[in-house]
């Protein structure tokens, strides 16, 4: 039966679950306050300079290859996917560690810095393929309304891959502390510690070492206009600029939402927007988590990040560059469990014009840092200003070369762009933790439990933070409202 569908918000899982929706024949339109579709995932030019303003790792192609196959489609349909090599390099105090495109290259990289250690390494990745195989074929594409969904035969004989951490996992097979960093950082993706991170979630890193790094020409941001594409020829419309201020519901049952103004009646609406800021558009007898609830949840970082034009090309760098010449431990405490502005950060640093020459002009370089830190921090120009001197210092000592002298201009975004763009909760990135109490039907739940025909998707509902998952939960939703609602 024909639904009139309302969508809150433009992200990957609201673009994915409108387009599974309007394939399904429903009447779709998305609502989206800002400017441009892409939530999270916009794009920000200046100079002839190109930058994504949030996700910049592709990882998981097999997700997105199946997100359009479930069209007709493919991803070469819509944008250009290369894939990186190297992958990424991790620059430590006293050594770098390059990480290839190949098990071969990366075992030989884990000989040089641990002898014996390629042979653990291949033992780890290939159980690490067994828990990905099990986790994209079976766990995430459970909708997490029952704990019996992670109860199959593969996970039942793996019980303890949920128990026992990831860090005990990795520290069980590597002793040099440069491989267990490599080795955990995947994990931060899902916004938890690796130490409080089931050992179930190293199919991170079988994406990571298994499946490779990838790149869309152009960058992240033709995802988002290939899935606006594909959604505009299903019939999907699109309103920009339309803040929703107020989810309207009447005997129980979710009826309009308040946007510009106007009242749109709808049979059924999702929001693709924060949980915790969708929760408060409802008046307070039809919510259903608590602030005690959202407070006593493990959120994933926020970040502060730069957008920095550079004059020139830059020396010793990759596409993508983790800086680890502090300590991981530290900084995970300052942002987990005692929350303040870092002492000494770990930080990324993305420069797509090193293999995408449509991201900066000639010889110059398209420069994307960012520094994790905990969400709900305060957020000054004065701060921001500090912490920019302070990695560009390292910047240039870690790469030996001079760079300060040759910036065209520098953008920030922290804490309080993400609460004014976003809406997001503490100005967090990446939602809520995947950590064992935050898993599957532990998570925030799709439906809503006090609104009929209201129902939820994205990071802090199943199956959790990424882009990949984002896919998959505005793939879930869609599933869900289709059995509920036809």
């Amino acid at each position: 039966m024909r639904k009139t569908i309302s969508i809150i918000g433009s992200g990957f899982s609201a673009l994915s679950a409108a387009c599974y929706l309007a394939k399904a024949g429903h009447t779709v339109s998305i609502y989206e306050k800002n400017e441009t579709v892409g939530g999270r995932a916009r794009q920000f030019k200046k100079d002839g300079f190109t930058f994504d303003m949030g996700p910049s790792w592709y990882w998981m192609p097999d997700i997105f290859e199946k997100f359009f196959n479930d069209f007709g489609k493919s991803t070469k349909d819509y944008y250009q996917l290369d894939k990186l090599s190297p992958a990424y390099k991790i620059f430590f105090a006293d050594d770098v560690i390059t990480v290839g495109d190949h098990m071969d290259k990366i075992c030989k990289e884990f000989e040089r810095i641990e002898v014996g250690s390629s042979k653990p390494l291949r033992k780890f990745i290939a159980t690490a393929q067994e828990n990905y195989d099990i986790a994209i074929n079976k766990v995430v594409l459970k909708p997490g309304l029952s704990p019996f969904e992670l109860v199959t035969k593969e996970t039942v004989t793996r019980l303890d891959r949920f128990y026992k951490t990831l860090s005990k996992e990795v520290r069980k097979n590597f002793k040099n502390p440069k491989l267990i960093s490599t080795l955990e950082f995947p994990v931060l993706f899902l916004g938890a510690k690796p130490n409080q991170t089931p050992s179930f979630y190293s199919f991170m890193n079988f994406a990571d070492f298994g499946l490779g790094t990838w790149h869309p020409k152009g960058g992240m941001y033709e995802i988002v206009k290939a899935m606006k594409s594909l959604a505009d020829s299903l019939g999907v419309t699109f309103c920009t600029n339309s803040n929703v201020v107020k989810i309207n519901v009447d005997n129980k049952k979710a009826q309009s939402i308040t946007v510009n103004g106007k009242t749109i009646v709808s049979d059924i609406i999702l929001s693709g927007a924060d949980y915790h800021h969708s929760e408060t558009l409802l008046d307070t007898n039809y919510r259903q988590y608590t602030e005690a609830y959202w407070e006593s949840r493990t959120f994933a970082p926020s970040s502060l990040l730069f957008y920095v034009g550079f004059n020139k090309k830059l020396n010793h760098i990759e596409h993508h560059n983790l800086f680890f010449d502090t300590d991981f431990e530290n900084h995970a405490e300052e942002i987990y469990d005692n929350p303040k502005w870092p002492e000494n950060p770990l930080f990324y640093a993305n420069f797509p014009s090193v293999t995408d020459d449509s991201m900066a002009p000639q010889n110059c370089e398209t420069g994307f840092f960012l520094i994790p830190i905990a969400p709900g921090l305060e957020d000054t120009p004065e701060l921001r200003l500090q912490y920019f001197d302070l990695i560009m210092n390292r910047f240039e000592k870690l790469t030996d070369q001079k760079v300060q002298d040759h910036i065209l201009f520098k953008k920030s975004y922290c804490v309080n762009d993400f609460i004014e763009d976003y809406n997001s909760y503490k100005g967090n990135a990446y939602g809520m933790a995947n950590t064992l109490m935050q898993t599957a039907f532990l998570r925030p739940k799709l439906k809503s439990k006090k609104v009929d025909g209201l129902y939820f998707t994205g990071q802090l509902t199943v199956p959790g933070p990424g882009v990949p998952p984002a896919l998959i939960s505005g793939k879930l939703v869609a599933q869900l409202i289709q059995k509920n609602e036809a």
